[in-house]
């Protein structure tokens, strides 16, 4: 049998050909690469019962969320199924239940404060394009300069969440702050990132982004359990109350799917003016 180097890197191949984001492709790996490090039993003589034994174990430990642990059941189906091209049991491996929490929001208030208290040009243009074009973090990152249209005021997205192209559109507040940023770095890279990443080898990352979102939540005290993906979800839940259907906001977040939108309707505020059918009650 392969050594564990030779399988991660044939798992790797395989996540590839299927088209996988490099993020999913990450976290795959590293769940595999853990899974095969806590096995007991040699490589080929692995089957779903141990593969059953490690996502009970984690999951009695509580150490992670259940959809990390449905992350690791996909990560080893798919790794038993093509890289070892060998035929499980999936009704020992059913996926976990996930609890249906509504994600924590931001006030408008909230937003304001910590995106214009931003000192740093290139730190604030991350938060404005989350917020102000409901972009992903990885979507951020891969932005080329070429991207940022201001004659049409879009922001093309290539290649994002299921290998989809769309367009979403582009604030005049937040276009202000990129071309402040771009007078102050004059960014250059022979690929055309917006946001070069250290020494210029390539774009920034994800996790940058993140560290960076977090240092100005903490700078203005905000204490809610948030990230830089919130502010998505503020763009979406705050168009939502201005009025903008809900089709129109499922293309420019370019969900898949409609169910995916909806759960806006429950972070809206759109109870504003709705009478209760108790206040019209007749005695």
């Amino acid at each position: 049998m392969e050594n564990i180097k030779q399988l991660l890197a044939k798992f790797n191949t395989d996540m590839e050909m299927r088209g996988m984001s490099e993020h999913t492709q990450r976290s795959y790996s590293q769940h595999i690469e853990k899974f095969m490090s806590l096995r007991k039993r040699p490589t080929e003589e692995i089957d779903e019962s141990e593969a059953r034994e490690f996502l009970i174990g984690m999951m009695r430990e509580g150490k992670v969320n259940t959809g990390t642990l449905n992350c690791y059941n996909a990560a080893i189906r798919l790794f038993f199924a093509v890289t070892l091209n060998r035929t499980m049991n999936y009704l020992q491996l059913p996926r976990f239940k996930v609890k249906k929490r509504l994600p924590e929001l931001l006030s408008r208030e909230e937003v304001s404060s910590m995106i214009n208290s931003c000192v740093n040009v290139k730190h604030k243009s991350f938060l404005m394009l989350a917020y102000g074009s409901g972009l992903r973090i990885s979507e951020i990152a891969k932005l080329r300069v070429s991207d940022i249209d201001s004659k049409t005021m879009r922001v093309f997205v290539k290649d994002g969440k299921g290998g989809k192209d769309r367009y979403t559109i582009l604030s005049n507040e937040c276009l202000c702050v990129l071309r402040k940023y771009w007078s102050k770095y004059r960014p250059k890279h022979p690929d055309g990132w917006l946001f070069p990443g250290v020494k210029n080898v390539t774009h920034i990352t994800s996790d940058a982004i993140e560290r960076t979102f977090h240092k100005q939540v903490k700078k203005v005290g905000i204490v809610k359990d948030v990230s830089t993906h919130t502010l998505r979800h503020c763009f979406a839940t705050h168009l939502l109350e201005d009025g903008v259907d809900l089709f129109r906001i499922k293309e420019l977040l370019g969900h898949s799917s409609m169910s995916s939108t909806t759960v806006y309707l429950n972070l809206a505020n759109t109870s504003s003016g709705v009478v209760s059918p108790a206040d019209r009650f007749v005695q």
